[in-house]
């Protein structure tokens, strides 16, 4: 059961009500960490400007989901898998095969995979790599941007890792839980 309240859309804050809409317009359904976020519709629409900024962004839909796995992985957030778990098998078309190696930071594709195993240094390290370590995505093909965006992508889910974490947000997903 959720450690923070999580209001029903009805109960969400004025100032968040266009923005739980937007969410039910584009996704169909408004996720339980969206409403649990609303309590500050400030914080909502910061998530929700990044994410949607990232997503017009040079990563793919794959790649942001398998980024999104792995830091869930990591972070042990169960929210967080489910929820990308689901999202990649049903919108992005990963394999399970794909997805359950997200989870440990790899990929069958190499350039996927050094781009993953970057995103874990960065997670693991807190953003402090070592030059062999942007050598490697470099390596890879990544530019600065992309680069960029990976450490960005793995910001946007330690954030709602930790929400997660700290709410045990219940899960509206198929339930997936941290190895």
């Amino acid at each position: 059961m959720s450690r923070l309240a999580i209001p029903t859309v009805e109960q969400a804050p004025q100032a968040a009500q266009p923005l739980l809409a937007a969410v039910q317009r584009q996704l169909g359904v408004v996720p339980n960490l969206m409403k649990l976020v609303s309590h500050t519709p400030a914080g909502l629409e910061g998530y929700l400007s990044l994410n949607g900024a990232l997503a017009k962004g040079r990563l793919n839909a794959g790649l942001r989901e398998r980024i999104a796995l792995l830091v869930a992985e990591y972070n042990g957030c169960d929210y967080c898998l489910s929820v990308h778990s689901y999202l990649g098998k049903n919108l992005v078309k990963l394999a399970d095969a794909e997805i359950d190696a997200a989870r440990d930071a790899h990929s069958a594709d190499p350039r996927t995979d050094a781009a993953l195993r970057f995103a874990r240094r960065v997670t693991e390290l807190r953003g402090r790599v070592s030059d062999a370590d942007l050598q490697a995505v470099r390596a890879a093909g990544f530019d600065e941007a992309e680069v960029l965006e990976i450490v960005l992508n793995v910001s946007v889910n330690v954030l709602t890792n930790y929400v997660n974490n700290v709410a045990h947000t219940d899960i509206d997903f198929p339930a997936v839980h941290a190895r």
